[in-house]
């Protein structure tokens, strides 16, 4: 048994070694990469994606082209780079809101299955569960205990079949409590609406609310992060406070389905070398409080799967909602 699974263990590492330096040898990049972009300009998905480009050309002498294509939930442009010729001149940049929430909500029939994926370049873990001032509510245990035994009077912020919504279901389901969910727009509007006192809850990137958490206008209940996330300040994860609620965000490379398996590996390799860089750990800190994260490509792959089969216990919910 040990002798086979030694076979086994040194079989993976060579055909790895195989694939890497076959990556390596390949003849990519030989022009501008085109990366098709989820979201608009500003926001933390498309700092990732340009900071990775920043440092892709850094590595490689070769420019990505930054292309923003927002609307319909990132099927856009998600559509735009499944219809592209698989040469690896196209990438689509999203996250498990897109590519995983949208199946689940029922807005594509499309799962990450669709294309070739080749790594997670970065997670956000930067969101929180935040409160506002006028709800009373300044921990996490007033907030379930209130939900539970005043169901549906807690106000709940979010778009209705997004992946804020989910969190709030998912939340839901751990705890046993009942929010009322309310569709409040943006993440600009949602923060409007907690200043003004129309919703009591909901989950926000900390970056865009901590001078309301400093100026005590809000209140950063939790973060839902498997280990917390230092840059957010004393904020606890959930599961510190004995809800075993983990939501992180992580940002997914992938090309048209059936690139060149060796460009797919080549991409994933430089990606690599971005994270190893501590100028590029120092922009994400600086920018968005994001540590740096990332997954190759069979890893990115089985979180994934991981990912879309806990997402599909809620498809009733997020269906109902849209």
């Amino acid at each position: 048994m040990r002798k086979t699974l030694c076979a086994s263990l040194l079989c993976a590492a060579m055909s790895f070694t195989a694939a890497s330096t076959f990556a390596a040898e390949t003849k990519w990049p030989t022009r501008p990469v085109q990366v098709v972009v989820i979201a608009n300009a500003g926001g933390d998905t498309d700092f990732n994606a340009r900071t990775m480009a920043k440092y892709f050309t850094k590595i490689t002498g070769k420019p990505m082209v930054i292309t923003n294509m927002a609307g319909g939930g990132g099927t856009i442009a998600a559509d735009q780079v499944k219809s592209a010729a698989p040469d690896g001149n196209t990438i689509l940049f999203t996250h498990t809101g897109q590519m995983i929430v949208n199946e689940v909500a029922g807005l594509t029939e499309d799962s990450f299955e669709a294309f070739d994926i080749s790594c997670i370049a970065g997670v956000d873990k930067g969101a929180v569960f935040v409160s506002s001032k006028s709800s009373g509510l300044t921990t996490l245990d007033q907030l379930i205990d209130k939900a539970k035994a005043e169901p549906n009077t807690v106000t709940y912020g979010t778009e209705m079949g997004s992946y804020s919504h989910l969190q709030g279901l998912m939340f839901e389901k751990l705890t046993g409590a009942k929010m009322k969910m309310v569709d409040a727009g943006t993440v600009s509007e949602k923060v409007v609406a907690l200043l003004g006192g129309r919703i009591d809850l909901g989950g926000i990137s900390y970056g865009s609310v901590q001078d309301y958490v400093a100026s005590g206008e809000m209140f950063a209940l939790g973060q839902p992060n498997d280990e917390r996330n230092p840059l957010l300040g004393d904020v606890k994860t959930f599961k510190e406070q004995g809800v075993d609620f983990v939501m992180e965000k992580p940002y997914i490379v992938a090309f048209p389905k059936g690139t060149d398996p060796a460009i797919v590996q080549k991409m994933a390799d430089v990606m690599k070398q971005i994270t190893e860089d501590p100028a590029y750990g120092e922009e994400l800190k600086k920018t968005f409080k994001q540590p740096v994260s990332y997954y190759g490509t069979e890893e990115s792959i089985a979180l994934l799967r991981k990912t879309r089969e806990e997402f599909m216990q809620f498809k009733d919910e997020l269906r109902q909602g849209k």
